[in-house]
């Protein structure tokens, strides 16, 4: 197994992880009284950034699914909202797919073990 200290987590991997779960918890916060699914999808964003800070490789692939559903949901806005979320989602697919955020995405992880 690698040890974190020769494969640490790239900053900007910590910045998204660390801002997806902190616009979740507004977000969950501000909508609290919407549909469900609004609140699901806020809940998703705290967990995907929550995982990520674990290197987990599912959690970056949500992440960038998470931004993407948010292009999509713009392309019915205002054409500035729409870029706006267009870069977002280039910058963090960038960031999290470049060769330091794979290395740090594709360790291993320790199996749970039960006493």
């Amino acid at each position: 197994m690698v040890s974190p200290a020769l494969n640490p987590r790239p900053l900007p991997a910590t910045v998204i992880a660390c801002v997806y779960i902190v616009m979740g918890a507004v977000g969950f916060v501000y909508h609290l009284g919407d549909s469900v699914w609004v609140e699901l999808l806020r809940l998703a964003a705290i967990v995907c950034g929550a995982f990520m800070l674990r290197g987990r490789n599912w959690a970056r692939w949500l992440a960038v699914a998470w931004i993407g559903f948010h292009v999509v949901l713009s392309a019915f806005h205002t054409l500035s909202e729409f870029a706006i979320h267009v870069l977002f989602f280039a910058a963090i697919a960038y960031a999290l797919f470049r060769p330091t955020a794979n290395r740090y995405f594709s360790r291993p992880t320790a199996p749970i073990t039960r006493k």
